[in-house]
């Protein structure tokens, strides 16, 4: 290996390059011209709610599963050592929370966006303003996702970049226009195995050419690259079990949660148990993600060893050394290097086509649907698709503007983290706090975006001021940028030299980024509450039944009867299973998988809800929750 070599691709690994972009487009294609053709918003937006459980998880893992977190994770366990995998250990609450209170709440109110839930919660003002953060989080994120891969593979290979950022764009813009949510779940499917496909033939050669795997493992303990379990609690430090296992759940939550690209797979599953089902399968899939990122950067330990490609000028980023070793481990076997290609574009292909897709959906469903109730099924499925086709060309338009920013690529992963917390504080509040109102959701989001880019800009700007920690470069290691987590520049780390540690406003710059989203989404909760406190609480009577999560009136058994109606915990607001279980299943099946449960029905359904509430508003809570039960079956 000489100087900055450049690795080219041989002929197979173009042939099996394109060959993934066809088969996507192919099933894109298909699912266009086959079953309903995509003729209903129903259809093209929500999959029919037809879909099974397991490609409805492996869609989910896929999303996730970006091609900068595959670049990111073996670089950062290369550098820093296997600290970064205590991040499983909050997969399990990230999971279970998102299958047995988000889920079912979202399921039963039947919809379409997850930004209805805040309309029938608090108003369409706070609906408007949740939806349009998720759409500026979403297009900046978008660009990035397209641009980050091209970039590293057109630095070591030589591989053509706008030739890249323009063949992945306008193939998922292709088959996410064409084919609707159900292309983009059954491309999802085909791309996570590509995915795994990849990682473990590096795994499996690269540890063939170092030694054997026991022999990978006793050069990582020598290097000490293998981490115990560092329970330090100091939120200023960048990785440890409390910022991996307990920053980790707000990250997941605001992923697995909330963020409308995942809710929209859950409400596509036949039932609420398939939904609840798929959550379920997620996490074993999340751990082996996990490990085959843990070891392909143990892997390439062994094989460098201290002297990385970045030290000795090979690389110029850390984000190119996953791809520089790929092409150096498999330089004699052709074929190898595009299968890796293909599962990195995988990665971007599944990030980029649910974005399209839920951009597509909020725009739909929050914007224009609101403003023109009497559009025709047909004419609103020809707007779905042209808003899916825009997304895709704005975001090759962002792809172009992330060029231009450079360093400043990182920024925008930034800024997508910090939008990301503030939205999983939004729904919280309507979530689990009965007595918060809608002026105290706008508020308490406005503080929670603030208070996000304070931070996080701050954080950004004392960084660029510091001089650098000295030679080791790869002390500057990109953190790992997962698909739609909080995600922020990472602290730079310093080596063995200790440093003073910061006071003031300074310790808050200095927070570990995996705190961000737990931090933004307290600033909304604590903010909104005051604000709602201070503006007039809203009594349990104005909640729309199903809206809030039962659990006040559970942890303050203790309280006596009077603070409790105070409280709004006096009944439980979410639709009892009993009532549930048999109901919403059999609607289910009785509209043929909600496909005749069109949006205009529900829509009319809410507004006669709303007059029925208004008369009904002094009668016992009990009957006016079956009533409403009642009201959706029919």
């Amino acid at each position: 290996m000489g100087e900055m070599v450049q690795m080219h691709f041989t002929t197979v690994d173009y042939v099996i390059f394109v060959l993934l972009l066809v088969a996507s487009a192919g099933i894109g294609l298909f699912y266009a011209f086959s079953g309903g053709r995509q003729r209903t918003t129903q259809e093209f937006l929500m999959a029919d709610r037809s879909m099974s459980c397991l490609p409805v998880s492996l869609s989910l893992l896929a999303t996730f599963q970006s091609a900068v977190a595959i670049l990111g994770a073996p670089s950062e366990v290369y550098a820093f050592g296997t600290q970064y995998w205590f991040l499983g250990c909050s997969y399990f609450l990230g999971l279970l929370i998102p299958a047995h209170v988000f889920i079912p709440i979202f399921y039963r109110l039947r919809l379409s966006s997850a930004y209805e839930y805040l309309e029938l919660r608090f108003n369409k003002m706070v609906r408007i303003c949740g939806t349009a953060t998720f759409i500026f989080q979403m297009v900046i994120y978008m660009g990035v996702v397209l641009y980050a891969p091209a970039l590293a593979l057109n630095a070591v290979t030589g591989f053509d970049l706008w030739g890249a950022v323009l063949a992945m764009g306008l193939v998922s813009t292709l088959y996410t226009a064409l084919g609707g949510l159900k292309a983009v779940i059954w491309t999802d499917v085909f791309q996570t195995v590509v995915m795994f496909a990849g990682q473990l033939a590096v795994i499996v050669v690269g540890a063939n050419k170092a030694g054997g795997i026991v022999e990978v493992w006793r050069k990582a303990v020598n290097g000490s690259r293998i981490a115990g379990l560092d329970l330090n609690p100091d939120p200023l430090e960048r990785h440890t079990f409390w910022t991996l296992g307990v920053g980790g759940v707000f990250l997941m939550l605001a992923l697995y949660g909330v963020n409308q690209a995942q809710v929209q797979r859950y409400l596509s599953s036949r039932t609420e148990k398939e939904a609840v089902m798929s959550c379920y399968v997620v996490f074993p899939c999340q751990q082996i993600v996990l490990c085959l990122g843990c070891l392909m950067g143990l892997v390439m330990f062994a094989s460098y060893g201290e002297d990385s490609p970045l030290d000795k000028g090979y690389v110029t980023t850390t984000d190119q050394m996953v791809l520089y070793f790929v092409m150096d481990v498999f330089k004699d076997l052709p074929g190898l290097p595009g299968l890796f290609v293909a599962c990195l574009f995988s990665g971007a292909l599944s990030t980029i086509s649910s974005a399209f897709n839920s951009l597509a959906t909020v725009t739909m469903e929050d914007l224009v649907k609101p403003h023109f109730p009497n559009m025709t099924e047909a004419r609103a499925t020809l707007l779905s698709k042209g808003l899916a086709l825009a997304y895709g060309l704005v975001c090759l338009a962002m792809a172009y503007v992330a060029s231009i920013m450079g360093s400043v690529l990182q920024a925008a992963f930034s800024i997508f983290g910090m939008v990301g917390g503030p939205l999983l504080g939004l729904f919280c509040l309507g979530i689990f706090f009965p007595w918060a109102n809608p002026v105290g959701a706008v508020v308490g989001l406005a503080a929670g975006l603030a208070m996000a880019f304070w931070v996080g800009i701050g954080s950004f700007v004392m960084r660029m001021s510091r001089p650098p920690p000295g030679p080791q470069l790869n002390a500057t290691t990109l953190p790992l940028f997962h698909n739609m987590t909080t995600t922020v520049l990472s602290s730079l780390s310093t080596g063995p030299t200790a440093k003073p540690r910061p006071t003031g406003v300074e310790a808050l710059y200095s927070l570990s980024y995996m705190w961000y989203s737990a931090h933004n989404s307290a600033t909304v909760v604590v903010v909104g509450l005051l604000v709602s406190f201070i503006t007039g609480p809203m009594k349990e009577r104005d909640l729309t039944p199903g809206t809030v999560f039962p659990v006040l009136g559970t942890l303050l058994f203790f309280l006596p009867e009077r603070y409790k109606e105070k409280l709004c915990c006096i009944t439980p607001l979410a639709l009892k299973p009993k009532e549930t279980s048999s109901q919403p299943y059999q609607v289910a099946k009785k509209d043929g998988n909600g496909a005749a449960c069109c949006k205009e029905d529900t829509a009319t359904g809410d507004k006669e809800l709303e007059s029925d509430r208004a008369q009904t508003e002094d009668e016992d809570m009990d009957t006016l929750t079956t009533h409403t039960v009642q009201e959706t079956a029919l």
